[in-house]
């Protein structure tokens, strides 16, 4: 607590004990005036002349123009003591409740008073109903001002008995004291609202002594955005000034704009907001869009606490609505509350929301770009970054607080290298986002594994050295800023089931280090219009900043051909294959789509398609070089005939059943695998597969042993 705001508070106490001392005083001056001596019959008036037009009533309302907005009044002085005042008249304030009134800053009712538009007689009302909040004897006051032991509270009727320049309209729900909820009436059944009970709300009466914080009637909706402010990205600085600019332009109009955030990075878009918010002196909290109340009244009550609350404390909103249906329950009640709300409102949105009656600013947020990201990395490594911050620049796509974080933790990994630490760490960092609609695949494979002609294995080799190369390419070399499409890459495996399009998948994640997640069509594809699309949509966000590998097995059941519209299904069908078309062009990571119809898929994709992989049937020797690594060292093997066992025509995926099969089946007998095991688990398989069985080739005759000559 600073020395300049405990002078305040002393100065702010002062002011309630002198105010509470002149009401007081003025409560006792009331009730002598009602215990006073009856008043004389007054004589009975002469009939009055017919009065030439209708008598004007009185109108519950405002009693003058622009009351609603008039400025505080203040008193005069006292007169002197020696100028006698007239019984009836109000006790006036003291001198030094004036001078304490003028104080600057000026005490909270003052404060209160000037932000919420009240008059000089709401404003004495406020300090009735605080007052018995204060000093509890206050109750026995009332009741006594009132002539009612049984009614010790304020009421409206005592306001107007006690102060000066009563109005009735105080009593409007339109007036700042019922519509900002500042008091609340206890109206009973048959009561009037004139000489109902009112109380001040709990949040005011603390705002009146000194303490200001969050409503707590909103404090269970809201969360206070609690981050270090850290240097952003200058891409991020710049979006930030722009939100401070608009919103100072707004408080010199008297009109704040409403502020719009799109984009993916929900946490960029936080820092943003906070930056702007520390910029104007704001505090930022946040909001989810969930949590807005459905029902109007709820509803209501919320805008104006909130809008009391902007009015009490410097406070800025931001609304995470980046995953709102906006079709659905919360849709219509966020829209109402940002047309109804007139401070500085920011809004999290994956989309900009329709144009309301408020002027809005819709501004773009991304990551940082690769060369900030390359500075920050740098930052956060110091003297140990070398040419790490390049290498995960190009390989990962997180924002500040994430390589932050990630450099603090790589470094206390004392038993790791520092680059595989950092490596590592970041590979965790994105794989939590993936987990939920993608499954992570263990790559085990290597070169050895793969059985391939020379020229699919070189294009293999160009897929991995695009991936390492690619930010010297886009950035070094300057084709990002001439591209807005097609930074990534996309690879179509294409070859009969079992032909090594996984294990050539694994090759690729394994060499580069790289998560690799293969897509559980079941958790992606919903019977569910736009339901596929939003989940795809989180697939390729999560995939682009981790720099993980989305390996589309069975892909034309994705990617398949547009068909003829005949019905809503076709139609809808036709959008799923659109908005995969726009989104592999877009995605920036590397995606492998494995297909063994690869005459299914649309055009379209093969155009988009940087490499198609062609996997074909292996031939006898391929076969028989697959049959030679198919068992690990471990498996106790008897002599086997690659050569004949490359003659059986199958793929590499038949192969490794066949193998695991007749492993399973020596186990149990407790021998080796031979021969006979494997032609009779081959058999299986072919007749799995529906395919011919020459048994010629599965009859197996032990070779006679070779008789050994010795010496004559």
């Amino acid at each position: 607590m600073t020395p300049e705001f405990e002078q305040w508070l002393a100065t702010n106490d002062n002011y309630l004990a002198i105010a509470l001392d002149w009401l007081r005083a003025r409560l006792d001056q009331l009730a002598q005036e009602m215990q006073g001596p009856p008043p004389e019959p007054a004589p009975v008036p002469a009939p009055a002349p017919p009065s030439p037009g209708p008598r004007p009533r009185p109108v519950l309302g405002r009693l003058f123009p622009g009351s609603h907005a008039a400025p505080l009044k203040t008193l005069p002085a006292p007169a002197a003591a020696s100028a006698p005042r007239q019984d009836g008249d109000a006790l006036p304030p003291s001198q030094a409740m004036l001078d304490a009134e003028q104080a600057d800053p000026p005490p909270a009712l003052m404060m209160l008073a000037r932000r919420m538009g009240l008059t000089r007689f709401e404003t004495m009302t406020m300090l009735m109903c605080v007052a018995i909040e204060l000093d509890p004897q206050m109750g026995a006051l009332y009741a006594r001002a009132q002539g009612d032991a049984a009614r010790p509270w304020p009421s409206f009727a005592l306001a107007m008995k006690l102060f000066a320049d009563p109005a009735w309209d105080v009593m409007s729900p339109e007036r700042p004291l019922r519509h900002w909820r500042l008091v609340d009436v206890a109206q009973g059944t048959g009561q009037a609202l004139v000489g109902s009970p009112i109380k001040a709300d709990e949040r005011i009466v603390n705002y009146v002594k000194g303490l200001n914080y969050l409503d707590q009637a909103l404090a269970p909706l809201l969360a206070p955005v609690i981050a270090p402010l850290e240097p952003l990205p200058p891409s991020q600085q710049r979006l930030a000034d722009a939100i401070a600019a608009a919103a100072r332009r707004g408080f010199d109009s008297g009109k704040v704009p409403l502020i719009q955030l799109l984009g993916a990075d929900s946490q960029g878009k936080l820092l943003v907001a906070h930056a702007a918010a520390y910029e104007l002196d704001l505090t930022l909290y946040r909001l989810r869009a969930e949590q807005i109340p459905t029902e109007t009244a709820d509803l209501e009550m919320m805008i104006r606490l909130w809008r009391r609350e902007t009015a009490l404390l410097p406070l800025a909103l931001l609304i995470e609505a980046g995953d709102i249906d906006r079709a659905g329950n919360h849709g219509a009640p966020l829209m109402r509350l940002m047309e109804r709300d007139s401070g500085v409102m920011i809004v999290d949105a994956r989309e900009p929301w329709p144009e309301s009656t408020r002027e809005t600013i819709t501004l773009d947020v991304a990551r940082p770009s690769a060369a900030e990201q390359e500075v920050l990395w740098r930052e956060a490594l110091g003297d140990e970054a070398g040419g790490h911050p390049r290498h995960l620049a190009a390989h990962f796509n997180f924002n500040a607080p994430a390589i932050r974080q990630i450099a603090d933790s790589a470094r206390r990994d004392a038993g790791t290298e520092l680059g595989a630490a950092l490596w590592n760490a970041s590979l965790q960092r994105a794989r939590p986002a993936l987990d939920q609609l993608a499954r992570v695949v263990d790559a085990k494979a290597d070169w050895d594994d793969l059985e391939l002609p020379e020229t699919e294995k070189g294009l293999l080799e160009q897929i991995i050295e695009q991936v390492r190369t690619r930010s010297a390419v886009y950035d070094d070399w300057g084709f990002r800023d001439r591209m807005n499409r097609g930074l990534g890459i996309s690879v179509l495996f294409a070859g009969e089931s079992g032909t090594g399009k996984t294990m050539a998948a694994e090759v690729i994640a394994r060499e580069l280090g790289l998560l690799i997640f293969r897509i559980d069509l079941s958790a992606v594809v919903s019977k569910y219009i736009g339901e596929t699309e939003k989940n795809l949509r989180k697939l390729f966000d999560a995939a682009e900043d981790g720099g993980a590998i989305l390996f589309f097995d069975e892909a034309d059941a994705l990617f398949g051909k547009r068909s003829e519209v005949r019905d809503s299904h076709d139609r809808y069908a036709n959008i799923e294959v659109n908005y995969l078309l726009q989104r592999i062009e877009a995605f920036r990571g590397l995606a492998i789509l494995a297909s063994n119809m690869k005459g299914s898929l649309d055009a379209a994709f093969m155009r988009r398609l940087r490499f198609v992989v062609n996997f074909p049937f292996p031939g006898p020797a391929e076969r028989a070089a697959i049959w030679k690594h198919v068992f690990p060292p471990q498996v106790p093997i008897g002599r086997l005939d690659y050569d004949r066992l490359g003659r059986l025509n199958l793929t590499g995926g038949s192969i490794h059943n066949i193998a695991l099969n007749a492993a399973f089946v020596a186990a149990g007998r407790e021998t080796e695998v031979s021969m006979p095991l494997l032609l009779e688990s081959a058999r299986t398989e072919l007749r799995k597969l529906d395919k011919p069985i020459n048994e010629a080739e599965l009859r197996w005759i032990e070779p006679a042993p070779i008789a050994l000559k010795g010496p004559a």
